[in-house]
Parts: C-alpha cells; structure tokens; sequence
C-alpha cells in the first residue's frame, strides 16, 4: 500500500514538473467541483472561528492583526525591492545591473496580473459572493452563497476570491529565481507564511476556505505563464541582456527628456525674472 502510494505521488510531481499549467488548471477545477458538490464544507469550516453572536475573534486580536498587516508589508516590501532595482538601472543606465533584471519584471508582473488584476479588478468585482461575516449564518444579512453561480448580492470587493491569500501566494514566486541552493529553504519559508495569513483571513471571517484555495490556483496560473515567457521558452525582448539594455536605453532617455525640460523651465523662469526686473 506504502509503495503504491508512494509511486502514485512521484507521478503526480512528475506531471506538474513537466505540465505545471494543466496541472494548475486540473487544481482549480477540482477545487471548484469540490465546492460545488459539497458547498457545506465551507461554512463548517468558518464557523470553527465564529463566535456564536456575529463576531470572529481572532479579527480582533493583536496578533491576528498584526498577521494581517505583516501579509500586506511584506508584498509592499518586495514589490518597492523589485522597483527600486529597476530605477536604480534606469538612474545609472550605464552601470552593469547588480542581478538578473528578468527577476524584478518577472515579480512585479505577476504581483501586477495576478492579485492585482485576475483578482481584485476582475473576480472581486464580478463574481458578487457575499464574504462569511456578511451572510445570515455569520451574523450578517446576506445568504450564503456557494463557488457557482455568480450572483450580484456582492456589489465591489466581495468574497470571492482571496486578496491577500492571493498575494500570500504570490510570495512563492521567490523560489523560481533564488539560486538552486536556497530553493528549498526559501519554499519552506513563503509556503508556511502563505498558509499562516491564508489562514488568518478565514479566521477574522473575510473569506472562506473555498476562497482561499482557489486565490492560490489564480496566482499560480499567473506566476506559471509568466515565468514560461521570460525563463522557459523567452522571448527576445526577454533575454537576460537585451532586457537590460532596453530598461538602459529608457533610462537614457528619460534622463535626456528631463535635461530638456530642466533646461526649457530654467529659460522660463529666468524670462520671468528678467521681465520684472524692465517693470
């Protein structure tokens, strides 16, 4: 029973090593169909943290919330790191790039697609799921709605899906570029902190566990598809050099547009001057 076990695992890596977007599109379907056929999971799941008279306790404890705010500084944290090596190559165009600039684009990307747009900008506005604390079984006003059908009793920013579980997910990201000798420790890492604020947003009652999973098949899909245009298969424009001197020459360029308007302003300002000094 262990070997076979065992053997049917490995085939199952081995398959998402080598198709790892039918692998997550496989993933999110299953997690819908889940859902679908068995919608009471999610409810039981979220009363666990409910308190029986309209609140989630942990949404008001320190250290729930400052879990929260730890989820959404360390997203803002990398994506200020990613931007501040792209500008810094831009200030200094002609100075070799201190890493690989794929990286930065590759995680600004898939910050930018994935939890910014698939997410938040379409899903979370679309699909109209009202969250757990806003539904009748939580101490809200609203029904319990399941993954399918989308509904409109959620007009902007409902529940589905997971925000920050998407963003959690998205620090994973960091293991694709890292070098091989921190992969692992670095997996380790942004797995645990992935299910440690996933988990808190069920428990302050913002999502629900169905939510949640399927916010991390959203930014894998993201993460994998980018991460096939700029190292697997790339494209010219992405290649580690021609990228660089791209990102340089918009440097140079933007360095020259704002000597011009420098230079523009100065005979302006110093006309002005010039005229009230003939009043």
């Amino acid at each position: 029973m262990q070997a076979r076990v065992k053997s049917a695992a490995c085939k199952t890596m081995h398959f998402c090593r080598t198709y790892p977007l039918r692998a997550c599109l496989i993933y999110i379907a299953a997690v819908m169909a889940f859902f679908i056929v068995f919608p009471s999971v999610d409810p039981a799941v979220t009363s666990i943290f409910y308190d029986g008279n309209g609140g989630f306790p942990v949404s008001k404890s320190y250290l729930g919330v400052k879990l929260r705010y730890l989820a959404v500084n360390l997203v803002i944290w990398a994506a200020l790191a990613c931007l501040a090596l792209l500008i810094i190559k831009m200030v200094f165009p002609r100075l070799k790039a201190i890493t690989d600039l794929r990286a930065p684009v590759f995680l600004l990307s898939t910050l930018i697609l994935g939890p910014g747009v698939l997410v938040n900008m379409i899903l979370k506005e679309t699909w109209g799921r009202p969250r757990p604390r806003h539904t009748e079984l939580f101490g809200g006003d609203q029904p319990f709605i399941g993954v399918w059908p989308p509904t409109n009793y959620c007009e902007s920013n409902c529940s589905f899906v997971s925000g920050e579980g998407s963003s959690s997910f998205w620090l994973l990201a960091l293991t694709l570029i890292v070098p091989a000798r921190f992969r692992l420790p670095t997996f380790i890492a942004t797995a645990s902190l992935c299910l440690i604020f996933s988990a808190n947003r069920v428990a302050f009652g913002g999502h629900f566990l169905s939510d949640t999973l399927l916010s991390w098949g959203c930014s894998a899909l993201v993460i994998i598809s980018v991460y096939h245009m700029l190292y697997v298969s790339p494209r010219s424009w992405a290649k580690p050099q021609v990228l660089e001197n791209g990102i340089a020459r918009a440097g140079i360029a933007l360095q020259r547009k704002g000597k011009s308007a420098g230079s523009k302003l100065s005979k302006g300002w110093r006309s002005i001057i010039n005229a009230l000094k003939k009043v």
